[in-house]
């Protein structure tokens, strides 16, 4: 069992939290509860995925975590596109997500082949 607090990949993830949220709160209104809350609660899961996972008692059940915190990744990115294509949200702004969403599954895919190598 690792403390996710250490873990590199999670402390990423939180730095990401931060910035959606720091985002969303400039969208319109119209957006609280649309896409603005899907794509908080999408980046907060990713996140949670890690320390869950972390806390597991087996390499087997981290992978398995990890493989939800990737899926919330690819969901956060894609709810990224969504607002761009909306224009609540610029292409620079969406170029900077891809990129920092892109190193954290970087990060992410080797950690889980070597836990299931394990």
């Amino acid at each position: 069992m690792q403390n996710f607090k250490e873990l590199r990949v999670w402390q990423r993830t939180r730095v990401l939290v931060k910035q959606v949220y720091l985002l969303t709160t400039e969208w319109p209104n119209s957006e609280k509860y649309n896409l603005r809350s899907q794509m908080e609660c999408s980046a907060v899961s990713g996140m949670s995925s890690i320390a869950v996972g972390s806390g597991r008692g087996s390499d087997i059940d981290f992978a398995r975590f990890l493989n939800m915190s990737l899926g919330s990744a690819h969901r956060t990115e894609s709810q990224q596109i969504v607002l761009c294509d909306l224009g609540n949200s610029s292409e620079d702004t969406l170029g900077q997500f891809t990129s920092e969403l892109s190193e954290i599954v970087r990060m992410i895919v080797p950690l889980i082949k070597k836990l299931r190598n394990n």
